[in-house]
């Protein structure tokens, strides 16, 4: 499913959404990267069962998109107002009500309004400048399960360089302010949730979580 992105575009000095659109890339090692991801996320989605889903982060709203195609009940929201509105450009391309998209901060998640059976908040935590602070909103709205997902690192910035990529920035994505190995991820995680499950699609860390207590 390829979908229109924000091609890099800045808010507030902030890269949102997507550089390009690696869902519908025709390079075959990207499409390999990214069937791993899909691939993990789906197989996480389908073990929380969920009877609902709120991503957390959700861009241009391609996963909010495809959940909806599938008949699931989901929708998504992100800080930026400006890739919302690309979302809602999407949804309505497809027949989709543009109103499954909300532009809202993690931080500033409540569980009346944004409460889910399933929340989804997959390469966000590493743009945050305070990722204690989103884990805890994140803690507020969700029901049953959480599925969780970061870059691997050092992995993830290696690769960058070995396909010649922010060679200046020693492989780091612009936007990426926060860096974890799996094992240091999955510590930070459980200081708020109860890790169930595991993924490492590559180059990424994906936990499936659940409340504690």
């Amino acid at each position: 499913m390829s979908i229109k992105i924000s091609g890099g575009t800045k808010e507030d000095g902030i890269v949102i959404g997507n550089a390009y659109d690696k869902y519908g890339s025709g390079n075959p090692m990207v499409k390999w990267i990214m069937g791993g991801f899909e691939s993990a996320l789906s197989e996480l989605v389908t073990q929380a069962s969920p009877t609902a889903i709120h991503e957390i982060g959700c861009g241009e709203g391609y996963w909010v998109l495809r959940w909806a195609s599938q008949g699931m009940v989901a929708r998504g929201c992100d800080f930026s107002k400006q890739v919302i509105e690309i979302a809602r450009e999407n949804a309505v391309e497809r027949g989709v009500s543009a109103s499954l998209f909300e532009a809202r901060s993690i931080y500033d998640l409540e569980s009346d309004r944004d409460g889910a059976d399933l929340v989804v908040c997959c390469e966000v935590i590493e743009h945050l400048a305070d990722p204690d602070a989103g884990l805890q909103a994140l803690q507020r709205v969700v029901g049953r399960h959480l599925i969780v997902s970061v870059p691997r690192e050092p992995l993830w910035s290696a690769l960058n360089l070995a396909r010649g990529k922010y060679i200046a920035e020693w492989g780091n994505t612009p936007g990426h302010i926060q860096h974890w190995s799996k094992s240091s991820f999955i510590r930070m995680v459980s200081k708020y949730f109860e890790v169930v499950d595991v993924k490492s699609p590559l180059p990424w860390t994906m936990l499936l979580c659940r409340p504690r207590g």
